[in-house]
């Protein structure tokens, strides 16, 4: 089993002169939960490299217990430092591809050419894609075979109204994920502010916010086990 993760390479938020990037549980929770699992794990990036961190996410207050194991396991450390650039990965050598959050998506992946064709190719392909938190804002221009929206009439979920409006941001994104997933036509639910949850829908899996990026990833896993079964 190959999975692919697909993470930011953006690291201004807006004109705040902040920091923004990935969020740092939203791809700790997966990597164990693929890692455990005995999945070859892929990081890739738009630039590759060192992807930048949103440096909110590794404040205490956000820490979990995967997000300090992830800061104490330094083969871990160093498949994040060299990232491969996003246009060097074919859905052809993986199984599935999963795309953490943090609000740098919104801005890069969200516009990037590769990153639509890749989610379109690995649905083309019968292979599931998860995202969680921000990532499915990068569904936004993301066509189905049909070439209507790949959301349109589609269960999904992803940061809310609510959760944006309480970290005070939502004036500065560049769009928000509620009001454009269901711009595009998708069949948009949430749960809980903060809580976790996870809806899919065929091949696409969305998880709405951190505490949903570990859940989301076991249900891709499941995916997985009943594809090959």
């Amino acid at each position: 089993m190959k999975i692919l993760i697909v993470l930011t390479s953006h690291d201004q938020l807006g004109d705040t002169g902040r920091k923004t990037g990935f969020w740092l549980e939203e791809l700790a929770a997966p990597y164990y939960a693929f890692k455990d699992a005995g999945a070859d794990i892929v990081l890739a990036s738009p630039k590759g490299g060192q992807p930048p961190l949103d440096p909110k996410s590794n404040e205490p207050d956000f820490q979990t217990d995967l997000t300090r194991r992830f800061e104490a396991d330094a083969a871990a450390k160093a498949q994040l430092a060299a990232t491969v650039r996003l246009d060097t990965v074919s859905q052809a050598e993986f199984d599935t591809v999963f795309y953490p959050g943090g609000h740098g998506p919104l801005w890069d992946l969200a516009e990037d050419k590769t990153s639509i064709g890749l989610i379109e190719a690995f649905l083309k392909a019968d292979k599931p894609v998860a995202l969680v938190c921000h990532a499915p804002g990068v569904l936004r221009h993301v066509k189905a075979a049909n070439g209507r929206p790949l959301v349109e009439d589609k269960t999904v979920t992803g940061f809310t109204n609510t959760e944006e409006a309480a970290v005070g941001l939502t004036d500065v994104v560049p769009f928000l994920v509620e009001d454009e997933l269901k711009a595009k036509g998708g069949l948009y639910s949430k749960g809980d502010d903060w809580g976790a949850y996870v809806v899919s829908d065929g091949l696409l899996i969305t998880g709405q916010n951190p505490a949903s990026s570990g859940p989301a990833a076991t249900v891709l896993l499941k995916q997985l086990a009943a594809a090959k079964s």
